[in-house]
C-alpha cells in the first residue's frame, strides 16, 4: 500500500543487484529527480548506480503528448537521457494508437543463476512525483501540478503488487515483446523524429540479454497477467488484433459476483463498462457494489473539467438505475479534511478474486492504452466466517479478503492488526459499516464540525450535477479524447470485448 512503501522496497531490491543482473521497467511518467526515500536516492540515482555495478538496465517510457497539454514529455525525456548518459538504455516509446498512451507500470528484476531472487512490481504507481505518500496521506513533498482542491501537496492513494515465482517470467516477456517490436519508436511524430535524429537517439532498442530460466513456484497464489493493447494500423506483432484480456478478465469475474464487488478506481468512467456492474446487480438481488473514487478530477478549469466529470456521471447513473440502494460510491479525505486523490486500480469480488494493476474502469484502459494488471486467485481458503460468501463453492480466499480488509481498515480508521474487523467480514455487514462511517462523518460536517472528528475518512461521493448545456458540449470530447475506443470495428459493432 502506497508509494512510500513501494519505493522503499524498490530501493532495497535494486541496491542488491549486481553484475550480470537484468532490470527492466515500463512507465507512463518518470521523474529523474523523484526521491524514493526522504533522503534519496532519486529514481535516476538508483538506476544509474545499478548500471555502474554492471546491471543491464532497460526502460520503456511513454514519449507523452506535448508539455503544453500538461503531460510529461520533458520529464520522461530527461529520465531517458540521464540513464542513457550513464550507460543504460531507456527508450521513449510512442508506438500507440492516436490519442493513446503507454500506461503500464512495471519493474522486473532478474538474477541469472539465482531465480529465487527474481521479483517484479506491477500496479498503479509510476516512478514520478506525487507518488511517495503513505497512510497518513499528507502528500509527497515533490508534488505534480493538480487541481488546487487537493492543496499544495496532493494526498495520493495507490497500490502496487510485489510478485515472485513464475509470473516474473511472464512479466519479463511483456517487457521483451514491447522492446523487440520492430516498429520505429517515434513513428508519426515529426517533432520527435527531428529531435531524435539531431540528438542521435536510436529509433529502436538494441539487443536484450537472454532471458533467465523462470523462477520456480514459491507460494499458494495463481497469478494471471492481464493486458490491454489497441488494434492499430501498424499492429503489435504480439497482439495483431489488439489484446483485451483486462476487459475479459474483469467481465468474467463480475458476472460471477453474488454478494460484494469492492472497487477502487481513479476514474470509473464509461457507461459500457458500468453496464457490466448494472447487469450483475440486476441478476443478483443480494449483490452490492462499493466504489471508492477521487472527490475531484486531477484537472480543473471550465474546458478541462466537464469532460472529466461527464463520464463518471454517466457510469454511476448506469449502475444506480439497476438499484440505487445497492450502489455505494465514496471518496476519501485525510484527517485534515483535504481530499485524497485515489489513483489505485483495485477490484475484489466476493473475497475470492482480486486484481491490482494500471488499468482504470473505462473504455480507454480496456481498449486504447497499453495496460498491465495481475489477477490473483489464492489457493488458501480463508478461515474466517463467512467461509463462502458467494454461495458458489468458491470459498473466500485469504489474499483477496486481506486486500479488501487492509484498504478498509485505513479508510475507516480501524486497527491495522485486524482486531476491529468484526463487521467487515460479511458483505452485508461491510456495507452497513462503511455506509454508517461515511454518514457519520458527513453529518459532522453538516453540523458545523462541532466536537471531535468521527473516525473514518470516507464520505459519500455526491458531486454537483452538470447542466444540460455543459453535458451536451462535454460529451463529444469525452468520447473522442478522454475515453476513446481502441477495439477493431467488428467488436465495436457487437459491443463486445
Amino acid at each position: 500500500m502506497h508509494g512510500a512503501a513501494y519505493f522503499d522496497r524498490l530501493v532495497e531490491v535494486v541496491a542488491a543487484m549486481g553484475d550480470g543482473d537484468q532490470l527492466f521497467f515500463t512507465d507512463w511518467r518518470g521523474d529523474p529527480d523523484q526521491r524514493l526515500r526522504p533522503d534519496g536516492p532519486t529514481v535516476a540515482e538508483l538506476l544509474s548506480a545499478a548500471v555502474g555495478r554492471g546491471v543491464a538496465v532497460r526502460g520503456l517510457v511513454w514519449r507523452s503528448h506535448l508539455d503544453v497539454l500538461i503531460y510529461s514529455a520533458e520529464q520522461n525525456r530527461n529520465l531517458a537521457e540521464e540513464i542513457n548518459d550513464d550507460g543504460g538504455q531507456v527508450l521513449l516509446d510512442q508506438r500507440v494508437r492516436r490519442f493513446g498512451s503507454h500506461h503500464q507500470k512495471l519493474v522486473v528484476a532478474r538474477h541469472p543463476g539465482r531465480p529465487e531472487r527474481d521479483v517484479a512490481f506491477a500496479g498503479g504507481i509510476d516512478l514520478c512525483h506525487s507518488r511517495r505518500d503513505d497512510a497518513a496521506h499528507l502528500g509527497d513533498p515533490q508534488p505534480v501540478s493538480m487541481s488546487p482542491r487537493y492543496g499544495d501537496r496532493p494526498p495520493w492513494h495507490d497500490v502496487q503488487l510485489e510478485l515472485r515465482g513464475p509470473v516474473v517470467a511472464a512479466l519479463d516477456l511483456t517487457f521483451r515483446e514491447r522492446w523487440t517490436d520492430p516498429t520505429a519508436l517515434r513513428r508519426g511524430n515529426p517533432v520527435a523524429m527531428l529531435r531524435d535524429r539531431l540528438s542521435g537517439r536510436p529509433a529502436r532498442g538494441g539487443p536484450l540479454p537472454s532471458p533467465p530460466d523462470p523462477p520456480a513456484a514459491c507460494g499458494p497464489h495463481a497469478v494471471q497477467v492481464l493486458r490491454t493493447y489497441p488494434a492499430k494500423s501498424r499492429p503489435y506483432p504480439y497482439a495483431p488484433h489488439g489484446e483485451r484480456t483486462v476487459a475479459l478478465g474483469y467481465a468474467k469475474a463480475i458476472r460471477r459476483a453474488r454478494r460484494l464487488i469492492y472497487l477502487e478506481d481513479q476514474y470509473m468512467w464509461s457507461s459500457q463498462v458500468a453496464q457490466l456492474f448494472a447487469d450483475a446487480l440486476r441478476a443478483n438481488p443480494d449483490l452490492h457494489l462499493i466504489v471508492v473514487v477521487p472527490r475531484h478530477p486531477d484537472v480543473d478549469g471550465r474546458l478541462a473539467l466537464p469532460p472529466n466529470v461527464v463520464g463518471r456521471e454517466h457510469a454511476i447513473d448506469v449502475c444506480r438505475r439497476a438499484d440505487p440502494d445497492r450502489v455505494h460510491v465514496f471518496d476519501v479525505e485525510n484527517h485534515a479534511g483535504t481530499p485524497v486523490y485515489v489513483h489505485a486500480k483495485v477490484c475484489v469480488v466476493d473475497d475470492v478474486w482480486a486484481s491490482v494493476g494500471s488499468d482504470n474502469f473505462n473504455r480507454r484502459s480496456w481498449t486504447q492504452d497499453s495496460e498491465l494488471s495481475c489477477a490473483v486467485l489464492d489457493d488458501t481458503r480463508d478461515p474466517r466466517a463467512p467461509h463462502d460468501p458467494a454461495g458458489l463453492g468458491d470459498h473466500a480466499r485469504t489474499f483477496a479478503r486481506d486486500l479488501r480488509l487492509t484498504l478498509l481498515r485505513e479508510h475507516l480508521d480501524r486497527a491495522p492488526d485486524g482486531g476491529q474487523d468484526h463487521d467487515l467480514l460479511d458483505p452485508a455487514d461491510t456495507v452497513r459499516a462503511v455506509s454508517a462511517a461515511a454518514d457519520t462523518l458527513d453529518a459532522w460536517y453538516r453540523a458545523g464540525r462541532r466536537g471531535p472528528r468521527p473516525a473514518g475518512r470516507l464520505r459519500r461521493h455526491d458531486p454537483a450535477k452538470l447542466s444540460t448545456f455543459t453535458r451536451a458540449w462535454a460529451t463529444p470530447p469525452y468520447h473522442l479524447f478522454y475515453d476513446p475506443d481502441g477495439r477493431p470495428r467488428r467488436l465495436r459493432r457487437t459491443a463486445t470485448w
